[in-house]
């Protein structure tokens, strides 16, 4: 097992349709990504490729506090994630988001769509839960702008996602659907996201 920590550094990162900059949140140095897409991008990319790196298999672990921006509609939940296999441009890969507004709604419905896996191209949120409802997305208590530890573990074609140290996941995806063995990775947020990143390691 090899442990690598990796810098988080604005200069580290490739963006798409986002705004990069290093700050202080809540005590802690890291990235944030606010959302600069134009309004009619209807693809998530939305992305800060981390240069240089490749990964396969092994786990991904780094924290996070999402949010969405000030002048988001309510419907934007602070989606916030890490997307693994990148192919370049950013226009193929595997990805693992939570929506922090989810977390506590007192809407059950709401709550059910806390975490998701997504594979770009062709499966966006959207049409997994049209042709594969529940079984790509699940519940996870988040709350907005706080911290939040996650850990991403992947071999071959199943990936598990963690949060906040339980021992079991709270999504589990067995078929992969990218379909590229190996890639760069990327931290990832959706439309109307401003989110922060820190403490990204990774164990092979």
């Amino acid at each position: 097992m090899q442990l690598l920590t990796l810098l988080l550094l604005a200069a580290n990162l490739d963006p798409h349709n986002v705004k990069v900059e290093e700050v202080t949140f809540k005590g802690r140095p890291c990235i944030r990504l606010t959302d600069t897409a134009p309004p009619d991008l209807v693809a998530p990319e939305r992305l800060a490729i981390l240069k240089d790196s490749s990964f396969t298999d092994g786990i991904i672990e780094f924290d996070f506090a999402g949010d969405r921006l000030p002048t988001a509609p309510e419907t934007a939940r602070g989606f916030t994630g890490l997307a693994f296999r990148v192919g370049p441009g950013g226009q193929l890969y595997n990805a693992f988001y939570l929506r922090p507004y989810n977390g506590r709604s007192q809407n059950q419905v709401q709550r059910n769509h806390s975490a998701q896996y997504i594979a770009i191209p062709g499966y966006d949120w959207s049409p997994l839960r049209e042709k594969f409802p529940k079984l790509y997305e699940s519940y996870v208590d988040l709350v907005p702008g706080e911290w939040t530890k996650v850990k991403i573990e992947v071999r071959g074609k199943t990936a598990k996602l963690f949060v906040n140290g339980a021992t079991q996941p709270t999504l589990l995806v067995n078929d992969l659907l990218a379909g590229n063995p190996s890639g760069a990775l990327a931290l990832w947020i959706g439309p109307g996201s401003q989110s922060h990143f820190a403490n990204l390691r990774i164990t092979r």
